[in-house]
């Protein structure tokens, strides 16, 4: 089945038309449960893996305070509930279910390099905005099941530590029989992706309005009290998982992303999201509108931090410079008022002014609320 992104509330751009300019494609990547092959465009899916090639291994330190569950036992939990749930509604286990749900497993974390988690593969056929180096046709995804809050410089930021793989499709000619992967993923953090087969539908989003003129977004903010339409959540950038298009900067000040190696500035590769759509429905498919289940919103099962996403950027001069990620809310800021309430701005991220320095920041006030709203 197809899946399709409601037509927009607003044509944006014949409002403003001076955001042409910023309209970008992206493919949203629309991923449901399935049983994905490995010449599949997946998530949570078998990898093209050759043979004779080594799978990659995490020997980087993470988060030794964080519990783990057995990878295993995580499995058999959401096959029940799956079943459960398919049964009908509510769903009803058996009491040795309702132990098996409820009592988790938990695992140790065996010291040394630990096989990494495979996340997604990606075919370029498959792919509209697929970008990688020159001859490759396939990108794989894999990463560490644990925080690694080493890899930002915000005390309050984590995600799995990540490794790309770019190749050739046609090169593998023996494909590793047996994919490895770790007996435990972190607790609580939910860094095991279900599998799942893609929809892939290209649509356009705009630049995060942070980072447009500040002429142009102020008027902007006065057409969405006017209007009661979001920009930011309806119209700039799209929900859920996806290669590229735009970044969203509603969790931090929007910071720099220039290569490590060069100093060019990169490009967004992929967003790893904890939903498919928020609580305001405005990106869910018109194919999941009368979608049962306990979180159909969330078909990966993956949860980035406390419901966050995962942005991935690359370097535009050499897929082999190292990427960089950013960690940023998923749903509408939680200050953000909805569009009836009026003054829909209200917490928009400060503006980071080009050379004066002046930037400050709502990322504390952010967490603080967050960690208000979760007692």
């Amino acid at each position: 089945m197809t899946r399709t992104t409601p037509p927009r509330p607003v044509d944006i751009a014949a409002v403003f038309p001076e955001l042409r300019a910023y309209a970008r494609t992206a493919t949203r990547l629309h991923p449901r449960p399935g049983a994905p092959a490995r010449t599949d465009s997946s998530v949570g899916g078998p990898l093209l893996w050759p043979a004779g090639e080594p799978w990659p291994a995490c020997n980087e330190s993470h988060d030794e305070s964080a519990a783990a569950v057995s990878v295993a036992w995580e499995r058999r939990r959401r096959q029940v509930l799956a079943r459960a749930w398919a049964a009908g509604t509510p769903p009803r286990l058996t009491a040795d279910e309702q132990r098996l749900v409820r009592d988790e497993l938990l695992a140790d974390v065996s010291p040394g390099p630990r096989p990494m988690l495979a996340v997604a593969q990606l075919y370029a056929r498959d792919i509209p905005d697929f970008r990688g180096p020159a001859g490759a046709d396939l990108l794989q995804v894999l990463w560490c099941p644990f925080d690694h809050p080493d890899l930002f410089d915000h005390p309050d930021l984590y995600c799995p530590a990540v490794t790309l793989k770019w190749r050739r499709a046609a090169d593998v000619i023996d494909v590793l029989a047996g994919q490895p992967e770790p007996a435990a993923v972190q607790q609580f953090r939910r860094y095991l992706p279900e599998p799942c087969v893609l929809h892939p539908e290209q649509v356009t989003e705009y630049q995060y309005g942070g980072l447009l003129s500040e002429d142009l977004d102020q008027r902007i903010e006065a057409w969405e009290e006017a209007s009661g339409v979001s920009y930011q959540y309806e119209l700039s950038v799209a929900n859920g998982w996806k290669v590229g298009g735009w970044a969203n900067w509603n969790l931090t000040d929007p910071y720099s992303m220039a290569c490590g190696d060069c100093g060019q500035d990169m490009d967004l590769l992929l967003r790893i999201d904890s939903a498919e759509w928020d609580g305001t429905g405005s990106w869910r498919p018109l194919e999941d509108v009368s979608t049962a289940g306990p979180a159909p919103h969330k078909p990966t099962q993956v949860t980035i931090g406390r419901g966050y996403s995962l942005w991935i950027f690359t370097c535009p001069a050499s897929f082999d410079h190292p990427h960089k990620m950013s960690m940023q809310l998923t749903h509408p800021h939680p200050l953000r008022p909805g569009p009836a309430a009026g003054n829909q701005r209200q917490a928009r991220t400060a503006r980071c002014e080009s050379g004066t320095g002046k930037c400050v920041s709502d990322l504390q006030i952010c967490l603080s609320r967050l960690s208000e709203s979760s007692r």
